[in-house]
């Protein structure tokens, strides 16, 4: 494990001080964005016949590494500082297209390595995802391979894509988020066109989920307590915003279904010169649903331009509420006169609400941002989708809770849509929470900074490098995330 620290620290190194400028011009196979998104060079070509299908097919490598080093303020029973490592990569082949269908596959392997005994993995934070808890507690394995994509795709409608499948879903509510080792994906059906004028559309209908530390699909909002023995809620949905209310158990004794399917949707429209428009739902049948609208108009004042967005969230308690209650952490449910510093503790009903501005100037770009989740109940978006992204959202940190107002800064240097970062690409910011204690919440300051860059003379290799620092006023609980990545795409 120490050997594996020292080499990160020495390729840390190294890159820091390459060049700045890429040499290679020419579009790449593939590419990763700063918001780790993969982007591909070309579209599946079309032949005529269903062999040439494999025959002219295009396969995608990715090798990676990921370390994380997690520091507390202080040590506690359940605050130990820890070094997560993950080696690994994926394999993704893309066939050819005959008469309107393609398909596609991803392998995906990581091997985690952390520093902290094995009676406290619980405990690892933000390199949990490099390894399976739950396999490594069952059959002491520290490796995931899994199939992480498996679809068909049909192109044959103009301007229109329905893929079925396990996939990445990429949409306001549902990401692939894959800042660790492995993705998170879905089992189910999309549609995307761009039919009509100016406008974009994407539905879907999903079954299953497969988050990144696990090896199994499963339940998109159900929280497994079926054997807490045997640590069953590590097989499960429990993500950073999973209501753990809705258990297995609460769940069947409402008689509601544990495996309901989640339905998302986004829109984009620009018909209005410089205006934006976004609209998104999802909803899990009989237990809640969300709709988001959002407008951003870009005012350009010759080289300067100025964007102000805002965004507005609607939660609706379709019957999540009365069955775990309010709070994400699921603790009042059941517990008569019990609010928690909750208005209403058995509604889900809330709202959140968010604006910035945008200035963008030659390769720089300030965000200033607000945003409010307002005081009556969580948000529910367990599926890699942030609702303050853009606006309030910093590596680790996002705003879920009740009653909790954000404000951050942030300045980008180098961005851009390519993928490929011939100069240092970074991001700095500083988030301020102002959080409600009723809730066992705590005000918080957390700075950040971002670094990453393709190296000059082999722009196939990106390096990352981020850390973020946690100023909270719950006592001893301050910390530094520091993280360090290195993608190689072939």
């Amino acid at each position: 494990m120490k050997r594996n620290i020292k080499l990160s620290i020495i390729a840390m190194v190294a890159t820091l001080s390459a060049s700045v400028v890429c040499a290679a011009e020419e579009a790449p196979k593939q590419a990763l964005l700063g918001n780790y998104q993969l982007i591909y060079g070309k579209s599946p070509v079309a032949v005529e016949s269903f062999t040439d299908m494999f025959k002219d097919g295009t396969f995608y490598g990715r090798l990676r590494s990921n370390t994380f080093m997690y520091t507390w303020e202080k040590e506690t029973a359940t605050q130990e500082n820890h070094v997560t490592s993950g080696l690994g990569g994926s394999a993704i082949y893309q066939s050819a297209s005959y008469g309107g269908f393609d398909f596609g596959a991803g392998l995906y392997y990581s091997h985690g390595y952390f520093s902290i005994a094995d009676d406290n993995v619980g405990l690892i934070k933000p390199g949990q995802d490099v390894f399976s808890k739950y396999n490594y507690t069952h059959t002491n394995t520290q490796d995931m391979a899994i199939l992480g994509q498996a679809y068909i795709n049909y192109k044959s409608i103009p301007k229109t894509d329905v893929k079925v499948g396990r996939q990445l879903v990429e949409t306001f509510f549902t990401k692939s988020n894959d800042t660790k080792m492995i993705p998170n994906t879905f089992d189910g059906a999309t549609l995307q066109t761009k039919a009509l004028p100016s406008t974009g559309i994407k539905v879907a209908y999903l079954t299953e989920e497969k988050l990144r530390a696990h090896t199994d699909a499963h339940s998109v909002l159900m929280y497994d307590n079926s054997d807490s023995v045997n640590k069953s809620m590590w097989n499960a949905n429990d993500d950073s915003a999973m209501h753990i209310g809705l258990t297995y158990t609460a769940l069947k004794a409402a008689g509601i279904d544990t495996d309901a399917p989640l339905m998302v949707g986004d829109i984009n429209n620009k018909s209005i010169e410089n205006l934006s428009l976004d609209a998104s739902f999802y909803k899990v049948p009989a237990l809640v649903s969300e709709a988001m609208a959002e407008a951003n108009y870009n005012v350009k004042i010759g080289s300067f331009s100025l964007t102000p967005g805002v965004r507005y969230i609607k939660q609706f308690d379709d019957g999540a509420g009365e069955i775990g209650g309010a709070a994400l952490s699921g603790k009042l449910a059941g517990k008569a006169g019990v609010s928690g510093g909750y208005k209403n503790a058995d509604s889900l009903d809330s709202q959140m609400v968010a604006a910035r501005v945008v200035g963008t100037y030659s390769i720089y770009k300030l965000n200033l941002g607000y945003s409010q989740i307002l005081d009556e109940a969580d948000l529910v978006m367990p599926w890699r989708g942030f609702p303050t992204d853009g606006y309030t959202r910093s590596m680790a940190r996002t705003n879920w809770i009740a009653n909790t107002k954000s404000y951050r800064a942030e300045v980008m240097i180098n961005d851009n849509k390519t993928g490929v970062y011939k100069d240092v690409m970074m991001q700095i910011s500083a988030l301020h929470t102002d959080a409600d204690e009723l809730k066992a919440q705590f005000d918080e300051n957390y700075y950040y900074a971002g670094f990453t860059q393709n190296i000059p003379s082999m722009p196939e290799l990106q390096w990352r490098f981020r850390i973020g620092y946690q100023d909270t006023k719950k006592v001893d609980a301050d910390t530094v995330d520091t993280r360090f990545e290195l993608n190689y795409l072939f």
